[in-house]
């Protein structure tokens, strides 16, 4: 799907493993967001016996391993589809496909600002991604009216965690957000 750089599958996982245990450490947890491996289970196997941390998976649509009688399951701390996560007071709904309208999207906290990010994959970067951030742009302009009467934009802050967004290298939720507005602003510039 997507036309990475790399000279092989091999030299892409090895990139992907170094950066993975540069950052992450033995104690972290790490959620990954789906299609952690095209591999089958010996190969899926092989490669979680070098990454570092304490693994968490959203189940992806090319997690076919997951199905093999020979996977060895115990590396994850839990195999789900969907998950809802609370970090630093903001709640994160995680799930390996986008979900445009999310379990509390117009949640704000007391300054304003978002109170539930949707952490999402499956898209890369493809044309099914370029429709999601029009749908994301034309959802943040509208204007709806709160319970109190007030005027306000809809927000709406869906990010894709596509490992080449990151180059590669796990990140934290205040990661993926400044991630996130930093690539949408380069968008803006380009276009």
């Amino acid at each position: 799907m997507d036309c990475r750089g790399f000279d092989s599958a091999a030299v892409m996982n090895e990139y992907m493993i170094q950066k993975w245990n540069a950052k992450v450490r033995m104690r972290d947890e790490v959620i990954i967001i789906g299609d952690l491996s095209w591999g089958n289970a010996e190969v899926t196997n092989g490669l979680l016996k070098h990454l570092n941390g304490i693994l968490c998976l959203i189940q992806g649509n090319h997690d076919r391993f997951l199905t093999d009688k020979n996977m060895n399951a115990s590396r994850f701390k839990w195999i789900k589809s969907y998950e809802e996560l609370s970090d630093n007071r903001r709640k994160v709904v995680l799930c390996h496909y986008p979900i445009m309208f999310y379990n509390g999207q117009y949640r704000l906290d007391e300054t304003g600002n978002p109170r539930t990010y949707m952490l999402h994959g499956h898209v890369h970067d493809t044309k099914d991604q370029r429709l999601l951030e029009q749908f994301q742009e034309i959802t943040r302009q509208a204007v709806i009216t709160d319970v109190q009467g007030n005027a306000r934009h809809i927000p709406c802050q869906m990010i894709n965690c596509f490992c080449k967004y990151s180059d590669y290298e796990p990140l934290t939720l205040d990661e993926w957000i400044e991630n996130d507005k930093t690539r949408r602003s380069k968008m803006v510039k380009t276009e």
